[in-house]
């Protein structure tokens, strides 16, 4: 199993051009430290949570790092925290799965967030490399996530990271009229 950088720094700019969001006018250069995210980060994960989504959902967040920094597991999983100088910048979680309609092993990316203060500042884009470098060391050579089609700023950071519309289509039935 790949092993994540502990204390890297990785400093990055988003500058026009880059794989990164554009950098917003007069934007600084941010020292970015990648790790394992711990449980120790659960109440930072929840606060940048709630800025993006408008809701706090800490019960959810405590299950999902349960889950996830708990016991060994069957398969590949990333949890990993991007550190700054005041504290958590950003956290991305995935995992590697096979068993979706025959697909081969990919990763799944399945939660990214940046705080508010450091976003379009290169952050997203060092945990997704990161993420990237581990998923291709577990010997995966695609990476997947889902989007809500009206989220256009993660759409936005999905496309310009090289996303691109894969060969599934996800469909759905409400059954809350049936």
């Amino acid at each position: 199993m790949p092993r994540f950088r502990n204390t890297a720094t990785v400093v990055r700019s988003a500058a026009p051009g880059s794989q990164g969001a554009p950098a917003e006018p007069g934007a600084i250069t941010i020292p970015i430290g990648i790790r394992p995210l711990a449980h120790s980060d659960l109440a930072a994960v929840v606060r940048i949570d709630a800025f993006h989504t408008g809701s706090s959902k800490r019960g959810h967040w405590k299950r999902i790092f349960a889950n996830f920094l708990g016991a060994p597991h069957d398969r590949f999983r990333v949890g990993l925290a991007a550190d700054g100088p005041r504290g958590l910048l950003g956290y991305l979680l995935g995992e590697v799965r096979a068993f979706e309609f025959g697909s081969e092993p990919c990763g799944w990316v399945f939660a990214v967030g940046v705080d508010a203060a450091a976003l379009h500042r290169g952050v997203g884009s060092a945990l997704l490399d990161e993420a990237c470098r581990g998923f291709r060391q577990a010997g995966v050579l695609t990476v997947r996530t889902m989007v809500k089609r009206n989220d256009v700023p993660v759409l936005a950071f999905f496309r310009r990271s090289g996303f691109t519309g894969g060969p599934y289509v996800q469909l759905e039935i409400d059954l809350t009229g049936a």
